[in-house]
């Protein structure tokens, strides 16, 4: 079992935080989980492009009801970006085990969209490849094909729509724009963005939403941004989140602070079972890595909180999981 001993301080303080008036949520009535994002959030699908994507790519994202439900989630070493299950997979408890998963099989459904590499849209960013799918294409491909098969399939009530992005625009803003730039008008642009495209799945009949701020990334073995970046823009996605709960009264709006949370971990790594939490094991990706981490010089992947240079191990990604997974049966009380 997983050793959390800050949960109680960090739920203590998110409850002091809460909205006086919010539309109600229960965790325990949660169905099904529909995810956007980056390599953070993304699982591989059978019908995915490998190493990126559940269903679907650039080149196509079209698919049929049919070919939705018929894809699998497929969990093994590189079924995600983090060398085994990540932080979705571990809320929902759906492919977590190795092998092929079926969505509809998983006491809560996750549909994952999100696709490894993306940025928000291509309008301050290029993609990183092309058949990268930005988030403003997975809000499209989910519109024109997601919802017309789910809509039958799932309660939109007891659905929350997940959301975490932003990753690679920070850091790619970071390395493309002058040394003195001023990134907060970027930031905001990029939210304003992000926000329509919440308007659209809104549009779509869903009211229960999470975003989750992004991650300590100036504290990764090869930062391209500093504390301060990274909250300036956690700063704007949660002005962003709290206005469009303002606008739109009959949702829920759960913004979960990734960032502290994880710095807290990092701060006291000893006590969730790592010893390394400043670089990474060097062959992190071989095939034996799992069974024989000292031929790299390595102690086993969990003891260590990065993956590689840009992202967080399967551990890691639990250890939140487990914190967001109370955090979020505390927001239904």
């Amino acid at each position: 079992m997983l050793v959390q001993p800050a949960v109680g301080l960090l739920l203590a303080t998110y409850v002091s935080a809460l909205p006086s008036r919010q539309k109600p949520f229960d965790f325990k009535k949660l169905k099904a989980l529909v995810a956007f994002g980056d390599s953070y959030t993304y699982v591989q699908g059978l019908l995915g492009h490998t190493n990126y994507t559940y269903i679907g790519d650039e080149f196509n994202i079209s698919f049929t009801p049919q070919e939705l439900f018929s894809n699998r989630i497929v969990q093994n070493q590189t079924g995600t970006a983090e060398g085994g299950p990540n932080w979705v997979e571990y809320l929902t408890n759906c492919g977590v085990e190795p092998g092929f998963h079926d969505p509809r099989k998983c006491k809560i459904e996750l549909w994952d969209f999100a696709f490894a590499g993306a940025d928000i849209s291509t309008t301050l960013t290029p993609l990183h490849h092309n058949f990268t799918v930005s988030l403003e294409r997975q809000i499209e491909q989910f519109v024109r094909y997601g919802n017309p098969a789910l809509s039958p399939h799932i309660t939109k009530k007891h659905t929350l729509v997940a959301l975490w992005i932003g990753i690679n625009d920070i850091n790619d803003l970071a390395k493309q724009q002058p040394k003195n730039t001023s990134f907060a008008p970027l930031y905001e642009n990029l939210q304003i963005q992000q926000f329509s495209l919440v308007q659209k799945i809104y549009d779509l009949g869903y009211r229960q939403f999470l975003f989750m701020n992004l991650p300590p990334l100036n504290r990764n073995p090869a930062p391209a941004v500093n504390a301060s970046t990274v909250a300036t823009f956690n700063s704007i996605l949660a002005s962003h989140a709290t206005a469009f709960q303002s606008s739109h009264p009959d949702t829920r709006i759960l913004q979960y602070d990734a960032n502290s949370v994880l710095n807290d971990v990092l701060d006291d790594y000893a006590q969730y079972g790592y010893k390394n939490v400043t670089s990474f094991c060097p062959g992190y990706n071989q095939p034996d890595i799992a069974i024989n981490p000292s031929k790299y010089g390595c102690t086993p992947l969990d003891t260590y909180f990065w993956y590689n240079s840009g992202h967080m191990t399967s551990k890691t990604h639990e250890v939140l999981a487990g914190f967001l997974g109370k955090w979020l049966g505390v927001k239904s009380q």
